[in-house]
C-alpha cells in the first residue's frame, strides 16, 4: 500500500524524505518550525534570509510529464530560460492536486527527495556553494542541506533559470 500525503499520514512524507536523503548519502538537518504566513516570516523563524529558502516547484510539460525547479526564495522562475533549457515551448505550474499526485507531497512540503516519482531536477545556479533550507516532506518541518551535495546527489542540471522577484 502506498501512503498518501494527507493529514493522517503527514509524517510519512518526512520519512520518505529522510530515507531518500540517507540512501543518497546526503547529510540533512531537519528542524521543526512554527507555521509562517510568508517566505520572509519563515526565513525569520529559521534565522536565515529568504534567498536561503529554496522552493521546490513542480513543473508540468505539455506531454504530461513533470520536472522539479529549485528556485531561491528571493527569486522567481524564468519561464523563457527554463523552456529554452528543457527544449520545449510550453511548461506550467499544475494545480495542487496534480502536484500531489505527481510527487506524493502537498504544496509547501514538496521536495525532489522522496518524491513518489523521480522527475528530472533543474536548480538555479544562484544556490551553488550555499547551505540552503527546503521542504522536508511534511508541514511544520524544514531541511537544511548543502546545495552542491544536493544537486550532485539528484543529478540536477544547474543553470540560470530564475529572475529576481520584482520589487
Amino acid at each position: 500500500m502506498v501512503a498518501q500525503a494527507d493529514n493522517g499520514s503527514a509524517a510519512v512524507g518526512r520519512q520518505r524524505f529522510l530515507a531518500d536523503a540517507a540512501a543518497r548519502g546526503l547529510d540533512v538537518e531537519v528542524v521543526e518550525r512554527l507555521a509562517a504566513r510568508s517566505l520572509e516570516e519563515a526565513a525569520g523563524i529559521l534565522g536565515i534570509t529568504p534567498a536561503d529558502i529554496v522552493k521546490s516547484l513542480v513543473v508540468k510539460h505539455k506531454d504530461g510529464s513533470f520536472l522539479f525547479a529549485l528556485i531561491p526564495g528571493d527569486r522567481q522562475i524564468s519561464w523563457p530560460k527554463l523552456r529554452a533549457l528543457v527544449g520545449v515551448n510550453k511548461l506550467s505550474l499544475p494545480p495542487p492536486h496534480v502536484a500531489l499526485d505527481a510527487t506524493g507531497y502537498e504544496r509547501g512540503t514538496i521536495t525532489p527527495l522522496g518524491s513518489t516519482k523521480a522527475w528530472p531536477v533543474y536548480a538555479d545556479q544562484t544556490i551553488a556553494g550555499r547551505r540552503i533550507s527546503m521542504g522536508a516532506g511534511q508541514h511544520g518541518f524544514s531541511a537544511f542541506v548543502d546545495a552542491d551535495a544536493l544537486t550532485a546527489a539528484l543529478g540536477a542540471t544547474v543553470a540560470d533559470i530564475s529572475d529576481p522577484n520584482p520589487m
